[in-house]
């Protein structure tokens, strides 16, 4: 049986820790340090490579080889990307070509891999504030996500591995909302989208021949009682307490979307309907302080959650839409993304 590990990255001290799940607890086997900045990583489980993106001057994307045995993490590459750090990479193509986005410095990227050598980027787009970016499961299009510009830029993948910009080339979606992470559901028929600012899961149905992406409607991952306001680009979300969305997750079978809110340091399930559409979240759960990212165990079981704030990750079984914890386990300053592999 292969070992389930998770990854964790540690952006506060430019560290990713490797756990250990033997089905009830998290053990720490090693952490691979010098990764100035960390901020998200991506895993292609069947090679056991991590592709880094790291800050510094230049930023870079660092590759590296993972020893399931171990949980040791060695460094074999690096592919400097000099316009500024990406904050979210995802895989395409079996593991063939890396998708990049970048908040700072407002692009997004694709870009080849061999031997796990991410090459130069075979074309550049931009959109402000670009938060994440999620491939097609059959890597044809593309789907960055623009914060600043309230848009999913949605884009095609040719087979010289080349983003060309569908018509329209963003999908709209409510301004000032600031959305930021994307998932797609199982049939590829909607897209989900967490917002920063608004407190909602956006849904678009998406038209599988051709890409493109059309927004439908919204629920709320927001505890109404915690009385938080509206957030804004810019704008300090804990002076006054603001919404501030992070990461949003699949639970098992995709009956429920899983959302984190940092200034309520809460996560919460909005329910999925047979027919896509969501339920406003009507359960909370206090975990890490400020959790920017979570994720969930394949089948859907357990969930691990990391804080901006703290340097511990809770592990939690899941029933449904109710998270018990288990254990609480340093990992270090800063943790801002976690990944089951």
């Amino acid at each position: 049986m292969t070992t389930q590990l998770v990854l964790v990255a540690n952006a506060g001290e430019g560290s990713i820790s490797v756990f250990r799940f033997d089905g009830a607890t998290l053990e720490r086997l090693s952490v691979a340090t010098d990764l100035q900045g960390c901020s998200n990583f991506v895993v292609d489980a069947s090679r056991d490579l991590v592709y880094a993106a790291v800050k510094g001057r230049p930023a870079a994307i660092v590759t590296l080889r993972l020893d399931r045995a171990s949980g040791e993490l060695r460094s074999i590459s690096r592919r400097d990307t000099p316009r500024g750090g990406l904050n979210y990479v995802a895989l395409t193509r079996d593991g063939g070509a890396l998708l990049g986005a970048a908040y700072s410095a407002s692009y997004g990227l694709i870009a080849p891999i061999n031997d796990g050598e991410v090459g130069e980027a075979t074309t550049i787009v931009e959109h402000r504030h670009l938060h994440s970016v999620a491939p097609s499961s059959d890597g044809r299009f593309a789907y960055f996500v623009s914060l600043g510009d309230d848009v999913v830029g949605q884009y095609a993948i040719t087979d010289d591995l080349e983003l060309e910009a569908l018509d329209p080339v963003g999908a709209v979606a409510p301004a000032g909302s600031g959305p930021r992470h994307i998932v797609l559901n199982g049939a590829e028929t909607f897209a989900y989208v967490i917002t920063e600012f608004s407190g909602e899961v956006l849904r678009f149905e998406r038209d599988a021949s051709n890409g493109t992406l059309s927004f439908v409607d919204s629920a709320s991952y927001a505890d109404a009682l915690q009385g938080l306001q509206r957030g804004v680009l810019g704008g300090n979300p804990l002076e006054p307490r603001s919404i501030w969305g992070a990461d949003v997750h699949w639970g098992a079978d995709e009956q429920f979307l899983w959302t984190s809110e940092r200034t309520t340091s809460t996560l919460a399930p909005l329910t999925v309907n047979s027919d896509g559409s969501l339920e406003d979240a009507a359960s909370f759960t206090v975990t890490q302080q400020h959790p920017r990212g979570f994720g969930l165990s394949p089948d859907g079981r357990f969930l691990v959650a990391a804080g901006e704030g703290a340097t511990q990750v809770s592990l939690y079984e899941v029933r449904g839409d109710h998270l018990t914890e288990l254990q609480q386990v340093e990992t270090g300053a800063g943790a801002n993304w976690v990944r089951w592999v």
